[in-house]
């Protein structure tokens, strides 16, 4: 039976019928109304402070009838009891048989954290030291590699290797007091050109992030990079660094041991900025700074375990997304930062979310009888604004955002251009909220000096519908330690989404069949074998790459 025939059935799988019903009856409703003879309560009581964060729901059709609803969903589903089992080193990523440890690499340094009996924070703590002291070589020039001192970082990984570390070099840039940080992650070969052209292999150190140290495109480029380096330096390997637990391989390369950091299966990999494969951020910012990220992230975390639902920024900021996704039916998710430097974040999480939730069946195998993740995308304001932004406002479908600001930025002299930076978030919220009636509009429009049918038409092109949600999350500056509660506010939002969906968050079968397609392919492209077993349209496309 079929996701459709089992919801058209309206069985026990309809978690969400209570909500949908719910929402029926308020579908309608101006969520402006909310507001309306409160004395500013409406505001007060859907939003949440804590340890310098603000998370303002109140632009959203939730109100406190549906706020229980949702709460009692995550009570029931069991929110409270698979947090504990997570942080405590139960194996919750039950489809591979593994622990979900990311919050261990950030966790005090008093903390005892077991797996299959063993404490694993004393291998965590050595790891961490161990990448701070070669942080801290690089950074003072005592690893000088084959040219005096190193100058520019060159990290070559995919996905969680790429993606957070990336996202949280261009984020901390006021931070930068390091080498110059580069990131190669496309195995389009024009990647790794790009970024190694100009750069001095005798000065430039290279990082290879993979796990298994077989992920290909990685490996490809690792594999360009030191055809590179070759011939100009008397040996390419001593300026590779190895973020990997694959030892026998590292070696065959040429790294030395010294040079490899390893983590344990327990880290995914987007769940990984936290330990090694975040050391291109620490050569950035400093161990001091990158301890301050860990520091956020432990706030978070602390907060995420201890503070009320009602009052608990990742199980709100879920709620708000599950009330949105599963029961309004909006399939899309727009994060918009306000934050040039945060411009890397909407892929970040596009793939901390997709990748964890974008699933189809439940920890039992059974198809689910509802939607899964969303969509997430966006871009920061306030280039957004003069891109897509005209969809998000007039467009037919209800695209909710998530929009992220800063109190303050790093540029005094420029404080006037922060100020109308805020203004234009702000605004654009207030916007999705109020909209633009025709009367307005038809007013408008006869200031201008319009008449008769055609002020009606113009009019009608003026009209925003408004009623559009929104969230803001508001924070003080985007200090390390910030970005580090940011990211795990958001790493925790997609676990508490993934139990009340009923999912493993924690798994991604999704992307390995298109990577053994892809070996299979490759001898066929290099005319090696042929096309046989292959449709008719991808048999055409290999004729036409093999030119």
């Amino acid at each position: 039976m079929d996701r459709i025939d089992r919801m058209e059935q309206g069985s026990e799988m309809s978690k969400f019928d209570a909500l949908r019903a719910y929402h029926a009856k308020v579908r309608d409703r101006r969520i402006l109304s909310l507001f309306a003879g409160n004395d500013g309560g409406r505001a007060a009581n859907f939003t949440v402070r804590a340890d310098g964060l603000i998370f303002d729901y109140s632009k959203t059709n939730i109100d406190e009838v549906a706020l229980g609803m949702l709460l009692s969903l995550a009570e029931t589903s069991g929110v409270a009891v698979k947090r504990e089992a997570m942080f405590a080193g139960e194996k919750i990523n039950d489809t591979e048989g593994r622990a979900v440890l990311h919050t261990a690499l950030r966790a005090d340094d008093d903390a005892v954290i077991r797996v299959d009996g063993r404490d694993v924070m004393p291998a965590v703590r050595a790891t961490r030291a161990r990448m701070a002291a070669f942080a801290a070589d690089v950074r003072e020039g005592r690893f000088r590699g084959q040219g005096g001192k190193i100058t520019d970082v060159v990290n070559i990984g995919i996905g969680g290797s790429d993606l957070g570390p990336a996202m949280g070099t261009l984020a901390l840039a006021p931070y930068h007091d390091g080498p110059r940080l580069h990131y190669v992650s496309n195995v389009d070969g024009a990647h790794v050109h790009d970024v190694l052209r100009g750069l001095n292999p005798e000065t430039t150190l290279v990082i290879v992030a993979s796990k298994t140290f077989t992920t290909i495109e990685t490996m490809t480029n690792a594999d360009t990079a030191r055809g590179w380096m070759a011939g100009k330096v008397a040996n390419p390997a001593a300026q590779f660094v190895a973020l990997s637990s694959a030892t026998g391989r590292t070696a065959a390369f040429g790294i030395d041991e010294e040079r490899v950091f390893g983590f344990e299966d327990w880290v995914g990999g987007r769940y990984s900025l936290w330990g090694p494969i975040g050391l291109g951020l620490m050569l950035a910012v400093g161990p001091e700074a990158f301890g301050m990220f860990l520091g956020g992230a432990r706030s978070m975390d602390r907060h995420f375990r201890t503070a009320p639902f009602m009052s608990n920024l990742p199980v709100l900021l879920a709620l708000v997304g599950v009330w949105h996704n599963q029961v309004c039916g909006h399939a899309t998710r727009a994060v918009l930062p306000y934050e040039q430097r945060l411009v890397r974040l909407p892929a970040y999480l596009q793939q901390l979310e997709m990748e964890s939730n974008g699933k189809r069946v439940s920890m039992d195998g059974a198809d689910l009888p509802y939607d899964s993740g969303p969509v997430v995308w966006g871009e920061p304001g306030t280039n957004g604004q003069h891109a897509f932004y005209q969809l998000i406002h007039q467009g037919t479908r209800v695209i909710p955002c998530e929009f992220l600001v800063g109190r303050e930025g790093f540029e005094p002299e420029l404080a006037h251009q922060h100020r109308l930076l805020v203004a234009n978030c702000l605004a654009q919220s207030e916007a999705l909220l109020r909209g633009r009636s025709l009367e307005e509009a038809t007013a408008l429009m006869a200031k201008a000096g319009l008449t008769g049918a055609e002020l009606d038409r113009q009019a009608r092109h003026r009209v925003f519908p408004g009623n559009r949600p929104s969230t803001t999350l508001g924070y003080p500056k985007l200090t390390p330690y910030v970005l580090g509660q940011i990211i795990a506010l958001y790493e925790h939002r997609v676990f508490v989404e993934g139990v009340i969906l009923g999912i493993n968050s924690f798994d991604q079968w999704g992307v390995e069949l298109g990577k053994e397609l892809a070996l299979a392919l490759q001898p066929m492209l290099e005319g090696k074998a042929g096309t046989e077993g292959k449709d008719g349209s991808t048999a055409q496309l290999v004729a036409w790459a093999r030119g």
